[in-house]
């Protein structure tokens, strides 16, 4: 059986808003066939101390193989280069 793919996803969900292109973006990995370590940032604080610590400007950021993709853009052209 082969090993399953792993990504690691940090998105935002706070109580004001849920980011929907994290959403979208859990959503592509689990139809890629990924299993998910997911980091849900659920203040304000938590998503500008992750922002500032990998020096992004936007959630979510999707890391596979340690290498960050970046956000559902990024994953959408990830994937369609891929092909």
């Amino acid at each position: 059986m082969p090993a399953k793919l792993r990504a690691v996803l940090y998105r935002m969900a706070t109580p004001e808003l849920t980011c929907p292109f994290g959403l979208r973006a859990k959503e592509l990995l689990v139809s890629k066939g990924f299993l998910i370590e997911e980091h849900v940032l659920v203040t304000r604080a938590e998503v500008d101390a992750f922002k500032r610590a990998h020096a992004v400007e936007t959630t979510p950021q999707t890391f596979i193989d340690g290498r960050r993709i970046g956000g559902y853009d990024d994953l959408v052209a990830y994937f369609r280069s891929e092909r």
